[in-house]
């Protein structure tokens, strides 16, 4: 039975030598949780950090919230730009940010860029089944991306990262003024040889508070009623200028 024992143990020891456990231990935090979109909102910093126990590389992915997203094509038509088709992605981040501390090429494959989502070319983007594919779609998801990359939504180059004596990492996630409310996720991966050992996601609410809040939520659950209030006050601002002016 002893020797059983002795037998086992040599065999996982041999084992651990052969197949080594390839995991690392990752924490990872942000600054602020909640961002408040108030009457004064410009935009605004918040602090990405944290520790790994193992060197490796870090991407770190903050994207949400998922949602329907319009696409839509102008054209010259007898001297006019106009809207002429209409693509909408079932379901795409509203807001996409990355970071890495080299260049993602120089960290994994292709393969694994893609399955991880790595960077914009690699998001997955859901077309409606049947409605566009080949180059069509490729050019209505470069047509999204684009636009979301002028409107600051989407970063154009990763941002980086700084890593201080192999351990500690930090970066910066730039959130624009015009940034969606919604539920956030913040995503931390660690990269050893070109693939991923370790990763953590960490929750990110932003949300308007205040009158900005009231409006937005009446706005969009009684839009008619929204409308004829916005139309109402156009008129009676328009009718109060008419008579300064007119007194004048």
């Amino acid at each position: 039975m002893k020797a059983l024992r002795s037998l086992l143990l040599c065999g996982l020891i041999a084992a651990g030598l052969v197949f080594p456990a390839r995991s690392a231990s990752l924490v990872a935090d942000l600054s602020n949780h909640l961002v408040a979109i108030t009457s004064g909102f410009v935009g605004v910093d918040v602090l990405l950090f944290g520790t790994v126990d193992e060197p490796g590389d870090i991407v770190v992915v903050v994207r949400g919230p998922e949602r329907a997203q319009p696409v839509l094509r102008k054209s010259n038509v007898a001297g006019l730009w106009i809207n002429t088709a209409r693509m909408t992605f079932e379901s795409a981040p509203a807001f996409y940010f990355i970071a890495s501390n080299r260049p993602l090429e120089e960290i994994a494959e292709p393969s694994v860029l893609s399955a991880n989502q790595f960077g914009v070319a690699h998001l997955q983007l859901g077309l409606p089944p049947g409605r566009a594919g080949g180059r069509a779609a490729q050019e209505w998801r470069e047509a999204l991306i684009r636009n979301k990359q002028r409107q600051g939504l989407y970063v154009r180059e990763p941002a980086g990262i700084s890593i201080l004596g192999q351990r500690l990492f930090r970066t910066s996630v730039h959130l624009p003024s015009n940034v969606p409310p919604g539920l956030y996720r913040a995503e931390t991966y660690v990269l050893q040889d070109g693939q991923v050992v370790a990763a953590q996601t960490t929750p990110l609410s932003i949300s308007k508070l205040g009158m900005e809040a009231d409006l937005f939520s009446f706005a969009h659950e009684q839009p008619a009623a929204y409308g004829a209030i916005a139309v109402l006050a156009a008129l009676m601002a328009g009718w109060l200028a008419h008579l300064l002016f007119r007194r004048n």
